[in-house]
């Protein structure tokens, strides 16, 4: 599978328009066999890399996923990192926020999950819903000791954008990178999953009418995306579109662009002490006399 990565990402400073982003492009896989087999390489790869980092504690990754609901934000989680050891990588899905959270700044509850250095943390959606579900929903920020009208202020998202900026880049200046990407979805294949989301009983619990009444806002959920994309995009943490019509298609993209980030992190396993090579000189010794029957 060849595919260029910077197809998929935004430009530091570039004005996000998703109409002219693809949500479907041609397949990087052949056949059915083609793609198992690409994404088993893939999660290899993941692997490697996830024990080089978990063995170096030197850094760590955050990767943020977002999208419109059904994007398969879920999904590409569960088939990307499967191959993963759970002790590297933790991931936190994050739902309407809890009292305690609402009396603290917006970016807080997502503080308190962040990635030790040598972890994978991975975020279903994050501190980016303060600029996008609230910004489609203002009520919300009387919840959070904030007047309804901030939100009719240019200024407002303004500043939540600069403080999600200063925010990311003293993460990546203390040792963690920020991946960011975004499940670009159509409205028709949206509303194709969520009558599949009906039609499969092991999937009705994925569906409520609010999610239809979330649907016809689609407009103005598409116009906070692309502004949180335009001005959240930065050099040390870009923003990816990944085209989401196709889930297999999505999972080989996604897969790449975690495996390269964490390429891009430079580890190396850790070179033993001094003292630490006499220690394993001594254990070999020892073991070598077991074998020997001293």
């Amino acid at each position: 599978m060849t595919t260029n990565l910077d197809d998929y990402l935004v430009e530091a400073g570039e004005k996000v328009d998703l109409g002219n982003r693809q949500t479907i492009t041609a397949p990087l896989y052949r056949s059915d066999k083609d793609y198992r087999d690409l994404l088993r390489e893939g999660v290899e790869r993941l692997s490697r890399q996830q024990h080089l980092n978990y063995a170096a504690e030197t850094a760590a990754l955050l990767v943020i996923f977002q999208g419109m609901d059904s994007a398969g934000k879920d999904s590409a989680i569960a088939h990307v990192m499967s191959g993963v050891n759970p002790q590297g990588c933790t991931v936190h899905s994050f739902k309407q926020p809890s009292m305690e959270e609402l009396r603290h700044d917006f970016l807080w509850r997502c503080q308190l999950r962040l990635p030790e250095r040598g972890r994978i943390g991975i975020f279903n959606r994050s501190y980016y819903e303060e600029v996008l579900v609230v910004r489609v929903h203002p009520d919300l920020l009387v919840h959070e000791g904030l007047p309804s009208k901030f939100a009719e202020r240019d200024a407002f998202w303004k500043e939540r954008f600069r403080s999600i900026n200063h925010f990311e880049a003293h993460l990546d200046r203390n040792a963690t990178r920020v991946l960011k990407i975004f499940l670009h979805l159509s409205k028709g294949e949206q509303r194709k999953r969520f009558l599949s989301r009906i039609e499969e009983p092991s999937k009705n619990w994925k569906f409520s009418l609010a999610d239809v009444a979330e649907r016809k806002l689609w407009k103005r959920y598409t116009k906070a995306y692309e502004a949180c994309l335009s001005e959240t995009s930065t050099v040390v943490a870009p923003w990816f579109i990944v085209p989401a019509d196709d889930k297999r298609n999505a999972r080989l993209i996604v897969a790449n662009l975690v495996v390269d980030a964490l390429e891009k992190l430079g580890l190396h396993y850790p070179k033993p002490t001094p003292e630490r090579e006499a220690e394993l000189r001594t254990i070999r010794k020892r073991l070598e006399k077991e074998d020997s029957g001293g």
